[in-house]
């Protein structure tokens, strides 16, 4: 009995265990099939709307079908489709799997059975639904998604071909502009290479009509001397005649004068030009009662005219008095023996010149009758600064030019309109330039007030501020020791010749960054005296002046951007190594005439950072004993001058370098008047020349002879 209980019992765990091992490997085959299901909520072991969860089943294999432990096939088609279950449930019995395992287990009924099957497959129905509309709107979000993306492609194209397009016109427009500034600045250059050619051209003919008047003057000479001699024998045949005896010994002495050769005629040395220090324009001499009488009278005679001629043209001419012109705008009374400023009445008047009369004064209402004046000349008259009126000029709204030279002018004329644009006050009496002397004149251009007796100490360092448009200022002839202080920003050029200059400091060219000019010949200037750092970093100046100064050496620290550099006249006698090396793009006009410059003075390296930027090179009236090295170097040199020097020989690649295969660049070369004999030249040391005629060789100079007595 217990052996009967205990395989029972056996048998009985055996028939629950199998069936739910294959319930649950069912259970995982419909997870992996609708996996997406569970986790979303709507698995089998969930109810919809609010139901309850249904109860688990099993499958049991039934007393009339045998079953294998491994055999699955039958739940696999069961879980297929409904027929399956119902050609099968008869093997098998459907039974509940409760959740607490504890509790009675009942089978389901054929119903039960199909309403789980049927709710089974209206589930997955509904989720194929739904997964097939969330394809759908997955794929119509990712096609409105690649609609937008390519819309924002075709704007993003189309904009980044507008900005292109704008940046290649930019860019066009860019590139035209840089070369009509290219062209305007060759165009530029052109004229003023064309300009100072005219200007070489005219320096050269003047010294050939000076050397041709100094040959002409010394054939007068000599004629006038052979007229003497032959007077004098004359005289002496006479002599001879009455007194014989005395006659020998005076034909002996007076034969060796005339035996004598000529006097071999002197070089006309260049004209040195004179360190002019400006002197005080003295005042005229106190008149007699006479001469004030005959003045007197020349004036009444003169307003007797005047009232004469303007009772029959006065009306026609508008008040224009004897020996006055005019044509169409412009009225000329030059040298017309004016005493007063003219009463005219010509609005339609634009040019006035009173040049050279005596007129010295100018009341308040002079230009009542002239307001449309541009331009007024009143040069070379006795004007002074009391007589002119406070109010004479202003009026004047459209003048733009007034001159005012060789008067007797002590301070700059007060109330000058602002519509002024040049201004010229030279050789006149100037003791002095105040803070307001040009207050409301911002249009002033051009400003000249040379020959006066101007100094740093009576010239405002402010004077110059409200000039903002300055760009031609000449200070000439005064008694400047320094440069003047607060110097118009705008200034391009600037002129202090003839001056008392001694020094140049650090600051007193800071403020003129476009300055491009500037002339200091005929001062006091040494290379020490001129600061390290005075213009060295300036940008702009091209051109510098220092002719007759005391230089002893070409100066360092020369402006970067130079170009043109004139040393006339100084005391020079070397020209140190690498002294333009620094400048860009490079030194083109260098003169070095008249200094003292010998062999030992000019290094290898003087002229380095010029060989391919030098145009002209005078070296000529110097003590060169050779030809200096680096001319050979020199690939774009037109003019080159060594005459008047100690030469003695021209080797073959002193001048012309034999390797340099480009085109002739030098157009006059000058070498006459040195110790050179013409013979023995070789042909090929000038083969850089463009024609042979443009080289001068003669005359040359004799050994026994004074470089400074050689005949042209």
């Amino acid at each position: 009995m217990r052996w009967w209980l205990v395989v029972a019992s056996l048998w009985l765990l055996v028939a629950l265990t199998i069936p739910d091992t294959q319930a649950r490997n069912l259970r995982k085959d419909g997870e992996i099939r609708h996996g997406k299901r569970k986790r979303s909520g709507q698995g089998h072991g969930e109810a919809r709307a609010g139901s309850s969860r249904p109860m688990k089943i099993r499958l049991v294999p039934g007393p009339t079908v045998p079953v294998e432990p491994g055999d699955n096939q039958g739940h696999t088609l069961f879980l297929q489709s409904y027929k399956n279950i119902q050609e099968q449930h008869s093997s098998y019995n459907v039974i509940p799997v409760p959740s607490d395992p504890s509790e009675p287990v009942t089978p389901l009924t054929q119903e039960e059975i199909r309403r789980i099957i049927w709710r089974e497959e209206e589930e997955h129905r509904e989720e194929e639904e739904r997964l097939r509309k969330k394809d759908e709107a997955r794929k119509k979000r990712r096609k409105l998604r690649k609609e937008q993306e390519e819309k924002q492609r075709k704007i993003v194209e189309e904009r980044r071909g507008k900005e292109q397009e704008a940046l290649r016109l930019q860019v066009e427009k860019e590139e035209a502009e840089w070369r009509r500034q290219i062209e305007e600045m060759k165009r530029l250059e052109d004229e003023r290479r064309r300009q100072e050619e005219e200007d070489r051209k005219k320096k050269e003919a003047a010294e050939r009509e000076a050397r041709e008047k100094a040959r002409k003057l010394e054939e007068k000479r000599r004629r006038q001397e052979e007229i003497l001699r032959e007077e004098l024998l004359a005289l002496v045949e006479e002599e001879e005649e009455e007194h014989q005896e005395e006659a020998d010994e005076e034909v002996w002495l007076r034969g060796d004068v005339f035996q004598m050769l000529p006097k071999e005629p002197e070089e006309p040395e260049e004209p040195e030009e004179p360190d002019l220090i400006p002197a005080p324009i003295p005042r005229p001499p106190a008149a007699t009662e006479d001469e004030l009488y005959e003045v007197e009278a020349v004036e009444e005679e003169w307003e007797e005219e005047w009232e004469e001629r303007e009772v029959v043209v006065g009306r026609n001419r508008g008040g224009l008095p004897p020996g006055c012109d005019i044509s169409d705008v412009t009225v000329t009374c030059e040298n017309a023996k004016l005493f007063h400023f003219p009463p005219l009445s010509i609005p339609e008047l634009k040019s006035l010149s009173l040049e050279g009369n005596h007129i010295s004064s100018i009341p308040a209402g002079a230009f009542n009758g002239i307001p449309n004046l541009e331009w007024i000349n009143l040069k070379k008259n006795k004007l002074t600064s009391a007589g002119i009126d406070a109010k004479a000029f202003k009026g004047l709204k459209m003048l733009s030019r007034l001159y005012l030279d060789g008067n007797l002018l002590e301070a700059v004329p007060s109330a000058l309109p602002p519509s002024l644009q040049e201004l010229k006050i030279s050789e006149n009496k100037l003791r002095g330039i105040g803070e307001n002397s040009f207050q409301d004149m911002s249009s002033l251009v051009i400003l000249e007030l040379e020959g006066n007796l101007l100094s740093e100490g009576n010239v405002d360092p402010l004077a110059f501020t409200p000039l903002i448009q300055l760009s031609y200022l000449r200070l000439g002839r005064n008694h400047f020791r320094t440069i003047p202080q607060g110097l118009p920003a705008s200034l391009l050029e600037l002129y202090l010749e003839n001056n008392l200059i001694e020094e140049i400091s650090e600051t007193v060219l800071n403020q003129t960054r476009s300055l491009n000019v500037v002339s200091l010949r005929h001062n006091r200037l040494d290379e020490t005296r001129i600061a390290p750092m005075a213009w060295i970093n300036h940008r702009t100046i091209e051109s510098i002046d220092l002719s007759h100064n005391h230089l002893y050496l070409v100066p360092s620290y020369l402006p970067r951007s130079l170009v043109h550099l004139v040393l006339v006249g100084n005391n020079i006698e070397r020209i140190p190594g690498y002294v333009f090396a620094h400048m860009d793009p490079g030194l083109e006009y260098l003169y070095l005439s008249y200094n003292k410059l010998d062999g030992e003075g000019i290094e290898a390296e003087s002229f380095f950072g010029s060989y391919h930027s030098m145009v002209e090179l005078c070296l000529d009236h110097n003590q060169l004993m050779a030809v200096p090295s680096g001319i050979n170097e020199m690939t774009n040199v037109h003019f080159l001058r060594l005459n008047n020097n100690r030469i003695r020989g021209i080797p073959d690649e002193s001048i012309c370098d034999p390797n340099h295969s480009g085109d002739s660049t030098l157009v006059a070369l000058r070498l006459e008047n040195n110790y050179i004999d013409p013979q023995k030249v070789s042909p090929s040391a000038f083969s850089c020349v463009r024609a042979s005629s443009s080289v001068v060789l003669k005359p040359q100079q004799s050994e026994r002879r004074s470089p400074h007595k050689t005949k042209h």
